[in-house]
């Protein structure tokens, strides 16, 4: 059977800081079985392309914006900048404001990390067609439409598959399908990635875009595209095996080349209450750390990354480990479950030296009963220690808090305060966020819900707390509360606007 040429695309919006790794592991994959595939990554180009395009300005900040976005562009892909955080920000918020002004202009709401507009909501299956069938309407069609129309013309794809991660990419997604099916009627439309596999797990809920998407895809992709492209049907999903361009590394909004890399697949505790990973039931897979480690050598030589950015829900302790004994030879960050590792000086020093700039711990709570409700399996004592150890080997910490949660009420949420106070000295930088309690999951059922959003493709649902923590009331503890004390407020200024923990560990390289 002949192969099937094929068409991979990220569409806006995600940061722009580092090429999708999604569609480098998809091409690795079908490459390697001989397939034609090419890549797209419209989000890096919808945000250059915009920037490009100068919107109407009324005012001195964005005259101002749009006079510099060339030299802040470029600045942003520049070390210099991030040993100066007030000119680090000034560059990102004129940024943005040129985009701001440019989704202002066609009554969208764009910025570098989000996208939306007024009139269509990305969790309603009939907005997302109403944006597929005005995809002339989007403020990225003329950038997605030209460079479309130039891969087309260079060779029509046979098969378009769309990876559609977060909510903030669904509706440009569509408009850009809406395109792809009225120039290319005869093409196969495969959608999957993080958020199509989310609502693919909504119960009774399968592919409402028929005669507009041929198939949604639920989990790793490699084996249902490559049964597409080339009729085989036993091929298995990868761990190791990605296919960057080096050369489109540079246009990223960055200052080195980061190669963002998954050492597996799920996450291997899969314990916690509320998480998508343990309610979608997704098997954790992953590859020996030799075999992983040959892989990240290979592509730190082809890419010259000049960072590796690891995308596990969880660094496992054995491959944190192979790290250690076999450095990858530059600076690295990613996801780490707080275990008795963390608390090891030798351990942490060995990560230290082995290129590790920043760890992302997922505290969520600093009330041991909310945390043994949440089942994260985390001792806040060995937090403490670990936080003490990572803080003193050298190693940036990015702390997430969760607010918020069915077992949370205030005197547990000024735990949380008093736990962070106490460790200001050891956290770097701060991640706060209210609780989401997911639609779907287990622990719903338990609880008295409402709507959240709208709209047959929401993920998530509001529900009556039964503690009397509410949204309102949590929202009003962290801003009258929580961030008042002068260490907090200086914890949160450290976050890079937009780009968080994405451009962290720069500051510290």
């Amino acid at each position: 059977m002949a192969n099937h040429p094929i068409l991979l695309i990220s569409p806006p919006l995600t940061k722009p800081c580092e090429p999708p790794a999604g569609l480098a592991k998809l091409a690795w994959a079908l490459r390697a079985q001989g397939v034609d595939c090419r890549v797209y990554d419209a989000g890096i180009d919808g945000i250059l392309g915009m920037l490009d395009r100068p919107p109407p300005v009324d005012d001195t900040w964005s005259r101002r914006a749009l006079a510099n976005r060339t030299a802040n562009v470029e600045a942003l892909r520049s070390m210099d900048l991030y040993r100066n955080r007030d000119r680090y920000k000034r560059a990102v918020m004129d940024t943005n404001r040129v985009l701001h002004m440019a989704g202002r202009s066609c009554d969208a709401v764009i910025s570098l990390s989000n996208f939306g507009t007024t009139r269509l909501s990305p969790v309603r299956s009939q907005d997302l067609i109403r944006a597929a069938q005005a995809f002339d309407s989007n403020p990225f069609y003329e950038i997605f439409a030209e460079k479309l129309s130039r891969y087309f013309t260079q060779g029509e794809p046979a098969i378009v598959g769309m990876s559609i991660n977060f909510m903030s990419q669904a509706l440009c997604a569509f408009a850009m399908i809406g395109f792809i099916r009225r120039h290319l009627p005869r093409a196969t439309i495969v959608c999957g990635g993080g958020l199509v596999t989310s609502w693919m797990n909504i119960p009774q809920r399968g592919n409402p875009f028929g005669g507009l998407v041929d198939e949604m895809v639920s989990g790793p992709g490699e084996k249902r595209l490559i049964a597409l492209c080339t009729g085989k049907k036993n091929t298995q999903p990868f761990v190791t095996g990605y296919d960057f361009s080096a050369d489109e590394m540079d246009r990223y909004l960055s200052p080195v080349r980061v190669l963002p890399y998954t050492t597996s697949r799920g996450c291997y505790w899969k314990k916690c209450a509320f998480c998508p990973e343990t309610a979608e039931d997704a098997p954790y897979l992953t590859d020996s750390p030799q075999t992983i480690g040959d892989d990240l050598m290979r592509l730190r030589e082809q890419t010259a990354a000049g960072v590796i950015h690891f995308l596990d829900n969880a660094l496992a302790p054995r491959m944190l480990n192979h790290l250690i004994d076999h450095p990858p030879g530059v600076p690295w960050y990613g996801f780490a479950r707080v275990t008795r590792h963390l608390a090891d000086p030798d351990f942490v020093g060995g990560l230290k030296a082995s290129g590790c700039a920043m760890l992302k711990l997922g505290v969520e709570s600093g009330d041991q009963d909310v945390l043994d409700a949440m089942a994260k399996g985390i001792d806040i004592g060995m937090v403490s220690k670990a936080l003490d150890t990572i803080h003193r080997a050298g190693i940036a910490t990015y702390v997430y808090l969760l607010f918020g949660t069915p077992a949370e009420d205030e005197a547990g949420a000024r735990k949380t305060l008093d736990f962070t106070l106490a460790h200001a000295s050891a956290i770097d930088f701060l991640n706060l966020a209210i609780f989401n309690l997911p639609a779907y999951g287990d622990e719903a059922g338990g609880l008295d819900t409402v709507d959240f959003y709208a709209g047959d493709l929401s993920l998530y649902r509001e529900f009556i707390h039964p503690r009397g923590w509410s949204r309102n009331r949590v929202r009003r503890f962290l801003s009258k509360t929580f961030k008042k004390p002068t260490a907090i407020r200086a914890i949160l200024n450290n976050d890079p606007p937009f780009f968080t923990s994405n451009h962290a560990p720069f500051f510290r390289m």
